[in-house]
């Protein structure tokens, strides 16, 4: 049963399919403040939930920082040079 419940493996190197994803569910599966604590907001299970773990873990072994995976909001107007 343990196994069922053990974080899912970080495979390195880094691929940028697997950055992809990551990212995404760093998004996805984001805190909520609930009176139970805090939840994932996908999962409503407490956070982190195993696919935000992996996620972090992912990002972290690609060498990235959650300031470096920050994007400008694409919808602002402003063209880029």
């Amino acid at each position: 049963m343990s196994a069922v419940l053990a974080d899912f493996p970080v495979l390195t190197p880094v691929t940028d399919e697997d950055l992809a994803l990551a990212v995404h569910a760093v998004r996805v599966h984001a805190p909520e403040s609930w009176p139970q604590g805090r939840l994932c907001r996908s999962e409503r299970v407490p956070y982190p939930c195993r696919l935000a773990r992996w996620a972090h873990a992912t990002i972290h072994a690609a060498g990235l920082t959650a300031e470096q995976l920050t994007v400008p909001d694409q919808g602002s107007g402003e063209r880029k040079a």
